[in-house]
């Protein structure tokens, strides 16, 4: 019998960061999936590989437990990935079997080794090569060429910045970067911020690659596509993987190329579980497997745009960036227009949510064929029913929030927990029957939009429209086919869409973020309205006439100042600029300690344990803990949510720290028992 480490999901609360013990009949490749005992279960795992040391002592008769199956028929995972999930278990402070297997298809659990076996000879016998004549390819722009020569000619693999505005063609130098790639044998990963932007990307990869296999991973996927076309990643036959932020870790054996779209995008954090950022482990993963790591953005993160700057401008010279200025087709940016609105009467704001300037340019649109975009970042009918008599509010009973007013099914809807009721008849409070909706979303926009606008097919997209499988393939299908004159969505209309026939993009009060407690508002508002400006005028013939207009109570704001300029380079040393004078990232590193508890004391008195007993640790000498604090919605679904943030001018510091903090935290989970559960975030997004 040997020893064999394997990597398996062990509960937080087991203190257990790294692979267990087991026997088994032979030696193991690292990288194969077993079937192993723990407790009294059958978990899948992950054979891991072992330090030097480990092998000198041999396990005792019975003290360790034997391995129930053996997933022979599959090749084991690359060693690269085992690196990767090493790495980022241990920057993320996860274990390395949570970690591992978290990022495996969930089908792989329930079958043995034997029924992989035939999910795999029928996979095999199904196979076909894809087939088709390959497309005229479009002569690339004088900037699109010589990105693609500076790629190409690199001396050594390593990050690039893609930094090309909206309409520049950035899409087009990874399709060609991909066929470079792919010519000489090897596999590229693609990576989108969101699930509603796969179909379409992979439509175009599937069109530009007609004799090779394109797969993509993201949850949408039922559970036995995802495993078969993440089969296909690891058995090499799948030439190119798309997905969204959980394919960073698809096992590549032939990996030559990684690129990643709109890379300041949130949406490449993890928000629960093992809490990592896409973006940079696929950088980590770049330098791992020595291939070249692509990112594209019109606004990308101040981190990667700090990374991408020259040590002799202030910035860390670690990644190379190249330019994308122009428009293909030589199509200019929309011009931007700001409707000062306090500047328009009280009255006429209650009866439509669109100044006249912009209703008269809407129907401009209408009249001559063309289509808009009205963009609000606020799902439902109204955020809030409110009662004129004695001010009762639509609050959520188990959370810190209003519950949102949907007209359509007349339900009152928290977004944060789920719960839901019917619309009352009176106002609970006090009998009134006279409760109004407050405030404004995208239902009710819609409806205010249709009556404004006599004659005008108004369509919307957001969460609530999009729910049923398909409909949001349907409702872009109709908006590329002309059927629709005004959409209305939240920010899920605002990224990635080529609508050719779209002149003109509205933000309707988009002002809140200026004003965040999160450091990062203007950063992400600025991102989204320069996105959602990029839907206009995408078609050069109609690029004249193309604008975006901007509803706010502050159009004296240096951010919209920046946005009518479309001068995210003067924006973005604005901010590193403010950023470095108040110590935050890039020129700080940050994590979040959450916990939740019954109640906001308790929570907030085990943070400030922790805090203190880390006060003995030497390496908590170059980090600053900050006191806990609430979390701005601090209960969710009656459970008191509570944070504390921990500050170091040095990366490796703070990773010292935590690590060294782990056992602490361990120590004193059982001494509180209205603790529910803790969890560290490195590098996190939302503060």
């Amino acid at each position: 019998m040997q020893r064999v480490a394997v990597a398996v999901a062990t509960p937080q609360h087991s203190g257990l960061q790294g692979a267990l013990d087991y026997l088994g009949k032979r030696p193991l490749a690292p990288g194969t999936l077993v079937r192993a005992p723990l407790g009294r279960r059958e978990v899948l795992g992950v054979v891991w590989p072992q330090p030097a040391a480990s092998d000198a002592a041999a396990p005792e008769p019975g003290a360790l437990r034997e391995l129930i199956d053996v997933f022979d028929a599959l090749p084991p995972l690359p060693a690269a990935w085992c690196e990767l999930v090493a790495f980022a278990a241990g920057y993320y402070q996860r274990s390395v079997g949570e970690l591992a297997l978290a990022v495996l298809p969930p089908e792989l659990r329930k079958l043995s080794g034997v029924q992989l076996a035939r999910r795999l000879a029928r996979l095999r016998a199904r196979l076909v090569t894809p087939g088709g004549e390959p497309p005229a390819l479009p002569e690339p722009s004088a900037e699109q060429a010589a990105a693609l020569q500076a790629l190409a000619t690199q001396a050594e693999p390593g990050v690039t910045l893609l930094h090309g505005s909206t309409g520049s063609g950035k899409t087009e130098v990874y399709l060609r970067e991909a066929e470079r790639v792919v010519a000489a044998g090897r596999q590229a990963l693609v990576l989108v911020p969101e699930i509603n932007l796969t179909p379409q990307l992979e439509a175009r990869f599937i069109e530009r690659f007609p004799g090779r296999r394109v797969v993509s991973l993201h949850s949408g996927l039922t559970p036995a596509r995802r495993l078969q076309h993440w089969l296909l990643a690891l058995l090499g036959e799948a030439d190119l993987v798309l997905g969204t932020r959980m394919a960073v870790f698809a096992p590549l054996p032939r990996c030559g190329l990684i690129v990643v779209d709109e890379e300041h995008d949130p949406s490449y954090k993890q928000q629960e579980g093992a809490r990592y950022s896409a973006r940079d482990l696929a950088v980590v993963r770049g330098r791992l497997e020595g291939v070249p790591v692509l990112l594209g953005s019109a606004t990308p993160s101040l981190e990667t745009w700090h990374n991408a700057q020259p040590a002799a401008d202030g910035g860390a010279g670690r990644y190379r960036r190249l330019s994308l200025h122009a428009r293909i087709g030589g199509g200019a940016l929309p011009a931007v227009r700001l409707v000062d609105m306090s500047r328009i009467p009280r009255e006429q704001q209650r009866v439509t949510p669109l100044a006249a300037p912009l209703l008269a340019a809407l129907q401009q649109r209408l009249a001559r064929g063309e289509q808009s975009l009205v963009f609000l970042n606020r799902r439902g009918y109204a955020p809030v029913l409110h009662c004129t008599e004695c001010s009762w509010k639509s609050d959520c009973p188990h959370c810190s929030a209003w519950r949102v007013f949907h007209k359509v099914d007349r339900t009152l809807r928290c977004h944060h927990c789920g719960f839901s009721e019917r619309v009352p008849r009176a106002c609970p409070s006090c009998g009134n029957p006279d409760i109004q909706p407050l405030g404004r979303g995208t239902e009710r926009l819609e409806e205010q939009l249709a009556s404004a606008l006599p004659g005008a097919r108004v369509a919307r997209i957001d969460a609530d429209t999009t729910r049923r499988s398909g409909a949001l393939e349907a409702e872009l299908a109709r908006m590329h086919a002309g059927e629709v004159d005004v959409l209305v969505g939240t920010q899920m209309i605002a990224k990635g869409h080529d609508f050719r026939r779209v002149t003109l993009v509205a933000a309707i009060n988009p002002d809140a973020a200026l004003f965040s407690s999160d450091f990062r508002g203007p950063e992400r508002l600025f991102a989204l309205l320069m996105q959602a400006a990029g839907r206009a005028g995408r078609d050069a013939q109609q690029a004249a006439g193309a604008e975006m207009w901007v509803q706010t109570w502050h159009p004296q704001h240096a951010l919209y100042a920046a946005l009518r300029a479309h001068d995210y380079v003067s924006f973005a040393q604005t901010q590193i600029d403010e950023r470095r004078s108040a110590g935050l990232p890039p020129h700080a590193h940050l994590a979040l300690l959450r916990a939740d508890a019954r109640s906001q004391p308790v929570a907030q008195a085990w943070l400030q344990a922790v805090a203190d007993a880390a006060q003995a640790l030497a390496a908590q000498e170059q980090v600053t803990i900050y006191p806990p604090v609430p979390l701005s919605v601090q209960r969710v679904a009656d459970v008191e949510r509570a944070q504390m943030l921990l500050e170091s001018a040095s990366r490796p510091a703070l990773q010292r720290f935590l690590a060294a903090w782990h056992a602490v935290l361990q120590e004193r989970r059982p001494e509180s028992k209205g603790v529910l559960r803790w969890a560290v975030d490195v590098d996190p997004l939302a503060i």
